[in-house]
Formats: C-alpha cells, sequence, structure tokens
C-alpha cells in the first residue's frame, strides 16, 4: 500500500515521538483531508455501519450554520467544518469587487447553533442547495484560457447551468471544530467577513474547499476569502489571501489546498491569471509559485510520492501536470482531459489516474519515472473514453478504479493495473443523481445520492448491493470516515452515523 505523503508532515509534529509505523496509524486512523488519509477515498482503519436511516444508527445529527459543500474531516475527537453565512447587511459596492463590510469583527463568532442530544437547533438561514459547477455552454479548446466560453472572462452569467448575481450582503466565512462523540460545537471561528464579488451556479456555493489538518494545526481555505491557519483549539496563526478568482461563468470555485511535508499547495485556475503556489505550512510565506495556462479547475491537487522524491500533480483541462514539491519545477504534462476539470486525481503503484467527464469522456493512467510531454507515448499505461464522472472524483482502493458515469447513479469498475473493465456502467436502482464522490472502508463502497440515498457496495469487482438506506436530507457533500463513523453533510445538518 502506498504510504501516504502527508505522513511524513507527521514526523515533524507533537506526534514525532512515536515510532513510524505508530505515526502512519495514527494518521490513517482519521480522516485529515478531501478524499482521506491517502486521497482516494480510502479509510484503511473505519468500519462504519452498513446500514441507517433517520431512526437506526445515528450517532446524532445537528444543524451546520450557513451552507456549504466542504467535506468535513476527522482528527482524534474533533470534527472540523467550513460553512458560509449570510448577513442580514446591505453593502453597496461596485459590482464584481466585492469586499469586507465596513468595521468588520472576523474574530468574533456568532452564538453557536449546534447541540449535543441529536436535535436541532432552531434554524438558521435556509441554505442554496451546493455542488460544483454544471454544464457549461461551450467546450474548451487545446491552450485557450477560458475555454472558448462565449462569455469571456470573469463569466457572470446567469440563466440554466449559469452563475448567480453577485451578492448583495457579506457573508461570514467560518471554520466550526465539533466533539466528535456528541456533535457540540467546542469552537467556532469568522476568520472573515466579506460580500463575494461574484456569485455562483445554482447547486453550488461559497464554502466547497475541503479544511485539512496535520494534528497540530487546522487550514481552513476560501480561495478568493484567502487561506487561515489554526491551532486545534480554535486560535489563529495566520491568513494569507491571493486575490479574487473569476470563474468560469460565474460557477465558483472549488478546489481544496494540499497538506504535504512542510509546504501546503494552493492551485489557482480561473479566468486570468493561473498559478500554482506553495507556502511555508507553519507561516503562510510563500516558497514558490508557477504560472499556469488553464481555464478554471475545480479539481485539487494530488501528491505522489515517486523514487525519493514527492511531485504535485494537477489534474486540469489542457494539461495535466507534475510539479517538483520542493521547488515547483515541472517534471512532465500531458493531454486528455475534457472541459470543466473537476475529479480529483489518485494514485497507487507509480501510476496516476486522471479522470474527467464533461464534453466527453477521459480516463488516464499515467505511468511515473519520464519527464517531458507523455502525451501519446509508452507512458499512457492505458485510457478508457466513456462513462467518466463530471462531478465526483473516482475511488482506487484494492487495485479497482471505481467511479461514476457524468453525475448519476451508473458506476463503473475497472481493473486499475491493465484497465480491463469489471462492472461495465451498471445502474443502481432507486439512485439518481450524485455529486459526492465514493468512499471505501471494510470491504464495502459507499455511495451517497442527493436525494437522500445511501448504497453500499461490496468492494469487489461484481456489483453486490450490501444495502439500500434513505435519510431525509439533500447531500451533495462527499462522506468522510474513521473508526465506527461515517460522516454525512447535507444541506442542512451533519450526521454522524455509527453501530457503537
Amino acid at each position: 500500500m502506498r504510504r501516504p505523503t502527508a505522513f511524513l508532515l507527521l514526523l515533524l509534529s507533537p506526534l514525532a515521538f512515536l515510532s513510524p509505523a505508530l505515526a502512519e496509524e495514527k494518521f490513517t486512523a482519521n480522516w485529515p483531508q478531501w478524499r482521506g488519509p491517502e486521497a482516494d477515498g480510502n479509510a484503511p482503519a473505519a468500519a462504519p455501519p452498513t446500514e441507517w436511516s433517520e431512526t437506526k444508527n445515528v450517532r446524532w445529527k445537528v444543524k451546520i450554520p450557513g451552507s456549504g459543500t466542504s467535506t468535513p474531516i476527522i482528527w482524534g475527537d474533533k470534527i472540523f467544518i467550513t460553512t458560509a453565512v449570510p448577513t442580514p447587511k446591505k453593502v453597496s459596492l461596485v459590482p464584481g469587487e466585492g469586499g469586507k463590510p465596513e468595521n468588520p469583527n472576523p474574530t468574533s463568532s456568532p452564538a453557536p447553533v449546534l447541540v449535543s442530544t441529536g436535535e436541532p437547533a432552531p434554524p438558521a438561514a435556509p441554505p442554496a442547495a451546493e455542488t460544483p459547477p454544471a454544464a457549461q455552454p461551450n467546450p474548451p479548446r487545446e491552450g485557450r484560457r477560458g475555454g472558448g466560453g462565449s462569455r469571456g472572462p470573469g463569466g457572470g452569467g446567469r440563466g440554466p447551468g449559469g452563475g448567480g448575481g453577485t451578492p448583495e450582503s457579506p457573508y461570514q466565512f467560518q471554520i466550526l471544530c465539533l466533539d466528535r462523540s456528541t456533535g457540540r460545537t467546542l469552537w467556532q471561528q469568522t476568520p472573515t467577513e466579506e460580500q463575494p464579488h461574484e456569485g455562483h451556479h445554482q447547486d453550488h456555493g461559497f464554502a466547497s474547499h475541503s479544511p485539512i489538518t496535520d494534528g497540530t494545526h487546522v487550514y481552513a481555505y476560501f480561495g478568493s476569502r484567502g487561506l487561515h491557519c489554526y491551532d486545534l483549539e480554535g486560535k489563529k496563526i495566520w491568513s494569507k489571501t491571493f486575490g479574487k478568482m473569476r470563474t468560469r461563468n460565474a460557477f465558483g470555485e472549488g478546489s481544496s489546498p494540499l497538506l504535504t511535508g512542510d509546504f501546503i499547495i494552493v492551485n489557482w485556475d480561473h479566468e486570468g491569471e493561473d498559478f500554482i503556489a506553495a507556502l511555508d505550512k507553519k507561516t503562510g510565506e510563500e516558497r514558490w509559485r508557477k504560472n499556469r495556462d488553464e481555464p478554471t479547475t475545480w479539481a485539487t491537487p494530488l501528491a505522489v510520492d515517486f523514487n525519493g522524491k514527492t511531485q504535485v500533480v494537477v489534474s486540469a483541462t489542457n494539461r495535466i501536470r507534475s510539479y517538483d514539491l520542493t521547488t515547483g519545477d515541472q517534471i512532465w504534462e500531458c493531454g486528455g482531459m475534457t472541459a470543466n476539470v473537476i475529479p480529483s486525481p489518485v494514485t497507487a503503484d507509480g501510476i496516476v489516474y486522471a479522470i474527467s467527464g464533461f464534453r466527453g469522456n477521459a480516463v488516464r493512467a499515467i505511468r511515473l519515472g519520464k519527464t517531458g510531454d507523455l502525451t501519446g507515448t509508452d507512458a499512457i499505461a492505458w485510457s478508457y473514453d466513456t462513462k467518466a464522472p463530471y462531478v465526483p472524483s473516482p475511488l482506487l482502493s484494492e487495485g479497482r478504479l471505481w467511479f461514476h458515469s457524468q453525475n448519476t447513479g451508473i458506476i463503473s469498475c475497472l481493473d486499475a493495473k491493465t484497465g480491463n473493465v469489471l462492472i461495465d456502467a451498471q445502474r443502481l436502482e432507486n439512485f439518481a443523481g450524485v455529486y459526492a464522490s465514493p468512499v471505501a472502508a471494510a470491504g464495502k463502497i459507499y455511495l451517497t445520492g442527493r436525494n437522500g440515498e445511501g448504497i453500499v457496495l461490496r468492494n469487489s469487482g461484481k456489483l453486490e448491493v450490501l444495502a439500500t438506506n434513505k435519510l431525509d436530507e439533500k447531500f451533495d457533500a462527499s462522506p468522510a470516515l474513521a473508526g465506527k463513523d461515517l460522516l454525512l453533510r447535507g444541506h442542512q445538518f451533519l450526521y454522524c452515523l455509527s453501530e457503537s
């Protein structure tokens, strides 16, 4: 099994007194980042329930203020989650500029609205449905920023599938820390209060970037609203801003940061000047920055250890690229993705798997070890060009690559080494739309539908449904797993499902 790159950061943390084996065990026992401890959807040490409902195996259920689709993360007895809470204030600013209201109080927190009994607190302002962006009007063209769209840089168009208008009121961008055993709020911080400079797709929102932790600090990222570092008790350490992102058709932002070793990686692909940057995780100081040429991308970077060197791999429309973690120098690149790249890449056994499925289908298995342009070379182990996902990221588990077709309940499974088809685009009953990415634990695959469906499959090369579950919520965020707990973030509630 690939050792997670983020394991290296533990050696520099208070956990360093542990043996390497115990430190790695500590890391894999948690869900510290988007897509889990190894960034591939697996929870190696988890054993969540197979069956649940509103009255079965619900450890607790609490209301989250505001809205968001960021994945909650888990470290020990704490859960961290981000959200964007609208305020009743009205701010008159230049359209498209956004900004902070007069006399904001970003260090204060509103009264907690979560309770530990499992009963919802008094309702906050109802959140909008949240997910990454939907269809765009035109496909991209190779090497063109903006992807050949009809609305030009910054988008801002409205209508079916397009972005919404600029909000008239500021939002409080918050990070919450919850007690894992009860759901009670331990602390709640508002690193910034700002009026967003552009809107978002009707199924998207302003808190879609997942937080990340190394067990010593937690990092809350809000894209154009900055990256903010706290200790695990809620003390702010530093903040860093990057400017205002102009997303395609004002669909909104969503790429999460990558934490590996001493670095935090931020990818900034939009309709303006693109870059990828590495920050010092302790201070927030920029260590390197490299320009890129891509339209808006929502995929999260991936850290890959290969031959003693860590690479940072980013999947995007024009190119999949790999960068040296220490210097930022480009190692290799490869073409072949589609428009609006949202799924994050995964890796195992010296191969990187990149996937996208809007206005085309592309699954690429890329062997590591070579440099330069790998397009059309023998570095491509295999390709698969049908039934790829649009929004959900793939799951790489036990040598098999699982993925949805578009945003539907059609599921495929390939042999990761050979690309041979094991499950060929099979439709799941009573499972329609999906934005959440699949996850795996204890020999099972967990799928979450937008309308509250939860399907559990056996983790094998055959389609075997073990359970079909239902909750009275809407779900677009991806699950988090640790121990006996399965965390599902809905539009209003966070569920902790457990048999204990």
